[in-house]
């Protein structure tokens, strides 16, 4: 007897809580100017969304958790401000005002990212307008820093004079002026009070490329050049990387699907380098910014955000169905193939540097990029002065440092004794370890930490410099990177040893990136203490120093022994599945 076999019908995934709180936001802005006008020291669970397209974070004090089990005591609530800074760059004017609202605003100290932006921690709910106010009083902005759009455009900080650098500057800029949010919320919300535009409705039309419900999830974007990735190209949503012929650049390698987010226990997300889609002029560049991010917009995934980047859709479809798609239904000329365009260096921009305009750029390493003062280390008090005295441009690295611009060589006698007399160690007084190393926030501030970061890392290098002094690498550039949580926002996926938090004083240990970060590094081994984290990386390093072929990184030496000769040499099992 036949038997009813149909098919059931096909339904279309639901979509996310955050998709239905984009709809329906007013073009992103909800409840956000009433509640900060009701005198509440938070915002809804709604508003913590939108909040993040305008550039902040609602946040709480975890250091502050141990009194809450005092009568009356609540969670203490603050806010991160995170600015747009394509490139990384301001004026001298500029950082002079942001140093000041530190101070006026924020918990006394500058935070540069891994995105070549500016962070302010500590501020309450109400100083959070006026600070926006205060922060584009002076021309920067911190609209689309956060959320679910293109964020800060990276590109080499380095004030060469020569066309390449100048470019990628350039279109840094262009790029993310043509990707920002084009909604009058930001104006309305921050800006000019009550005053309501007629994009409050939701018409179509106000957001061109976006659409009222913007993006999947966030987007990174860079420019950055063969001979220096110092912006990690291979990490971001889009890259473009220069072909340079003759000292000009004549095209870019459009680079798409970088990200290194994932979750724990969620085998299905994970780290993903960039992979070439094709090959674009320089005019077309912006074009092309444009119709990656449609491609995002349209075929991301909106029901579940811990796989919404697009480096799921480039991993799950595949580069060359991408490119067909990209071809038919945005990009209207024909797909040049990309070119073979190698990684062959990394610069961290250190020390004293001519522009090639007559002028010189400083630059300086930062721990783990916090700015202050911490007894005689007066590292906020002293770049104030220099950048005061003598006018000096300021810019961010993708390693969390600072660049010093603009100083004319008689004026370098005067900054180099400025950086003795407030304690602040020239680079090339400091290890390379130390350099090279990179940590998140964390916390107290970040509400997705499960282990501590930025004030974990530093005494461990003090640990690791010691080590590498012991067996003689002092020379070698060894990145060590550490994140509070498996979102890797220090990028510990391609680094050459990678520590992320996993539990108390626990991380999931990685090894086998590199400085290039053109190659993920491995899993080693999951839930290692802090102390083992020191002891393995002792012995893998010993035995790296007589194993090692001439001119073999670190990360290179690991990937060619393997997972499994590595967990042997320490006497571990095979790591599994995290």
């Amino acid at each position: 007897m036949a038997t009813d076999t149909a098919t059931p019908p096909t339904t279309e995934p639901k979509l996310s809580e955050v998709e239905g709180i984009k709809t329906a936001s007013r073009w992103l802005r909800g409840t956000l100017a009433d509640e900060m006008a009701s005198g509440a020291d938070h915002f809804n669970e709604e508003s913590k969304q939108l909040l993040k397209f305008h550039g902040s974070y609602q946040q709480e004090d975890r250091d502050a958790r141990k009194n809450r089990d005092k009568a009356g005591v609540g969670k203490h609530y603050m806010f991160m401000i995170r600015l747009k800074l394509p490139g990384g760059v301001m004026s001298a004017d500029q950082y002079l005002a942001m140093d000041e609202i530190a101070d006026k605003h924020a918990n006394g100290t500058l935070r540069l990212t891994t995105r070549q932006s500016i962070q302010f921690h500590g501020i309450v709910m109400g100083n959070l307008k006026q600070s926006i106010q205060d922060i584009n009083a002076v021309l920067i902005s911190t609209l689309g820093a956060c959320g679910d759009v293109n964020r800060n455009v990276m590109a080499c900080p380095a004030p060469l004079n020569d066309q390449p650098h100048q470019e990628a500057q350039r279109l840094a800029h262009e790029i993310a002026a043509h990707l920002a949010p084009k909604s009058n919320a930001y104006h309305d919300v921050w800006l000019n009070g009550v005053k309501q535009s007629p994009d409050a409705e939701q018409e179509d039309g106000v957001e061109p490329i976006y659409g009222k419900v913007y993006l999947p999830r966030k987007f990174k974007a860079c420019v950055s050049l063969p001979q220096d990735n110092c912006v990690d190209l291979y990490a971001n949503d889009l890259g473009f990387l220069a072909a340079i012929e003759n000292g000009k650049t004549v095209g870019y390698n459009v680079v798409i699907g970088g990200g290194f987010g994932r979750t724990s226990g969620k085998p299905d997300t994970f780290p993903h380098l960039g992979q070439a889609l094709c090959f674009v002029k320089p005019e077309e560049v912006v074009a092309a910014s444009e119709a990656v991010i449609k491609f995002f917009r349209d075929h991301g995934n909106r029901a579940n955000r811990k796989r919404a980047r697009l480096k799921y859709v480039v991993h799950d479809m595949g580069i060359a169905k991408v490119r067909e798609i990209f071809q038919e239904k945005y990009w209207d000329k024909p797909l040049v193939s990309p070119r073979d365009l190698p990684i062959t260096g990394v610069d961290l921009h250190h020390g004293w540097h001519p522009q090639g305009n007559g002028k010189w750029f400083l630059g300086l390493s930062v721990e783990n990029g916090r700015i202050k003062d911490d007894g005689s280390y007066r590292l906020r008090s002293g770049i104030r002065e220099i950048v005061k005295r003598f006018k000096a441009g300021a810019r961010v690295t993708g390693q969390q440092d600072l660049l010093i611009c603009d100083i004319s060589t008689a004026d370098r006698p005067a900054v180099d004794s400025l950086l003795n007399e407030y304690g602040i160690p020239k680079p090339e007084t400091l290890s390379l370890v130390q350099k090279w190393s990179m940590a998140c926030p964390a916390i107290p501030t970040c509400g997705l930490a499960i282990t501590e970061s930025e004030r974990a890392l530093p005494g461990m290098i003090d640990q690791m410099e010691g080590i590498v002094n012991e067996l003689g690498l002092v020379d070698e550039a060894i990145s060590i990177r550490m994140t509070g949580c498996p979102n890797g926002c220090a990028r510990p996926y391609n680094s050459d040893i990678g520590l992320v938090g996993r539990t108390g004083e626990k991380y999931t240990m990685f090894v086998g990136g590199t400085t290039r970060g053109d190659q993920l590094n491995f899993l080693l081994q999951d839930l290692v203490h802090r102390d083992k984290v020191l002891e393995y990386s002792k012995t893998l390093l010993g035995l790296y120093k007589t194993e090692r072929k001439s001119g073999e990184p670190f990360g290179d030496w690991c990937q060619r022994k393997g997972v499994a000769s590595l967990c042997g040499i320490l006497n571990l099992p095979l790591p599994k599945a995290i």
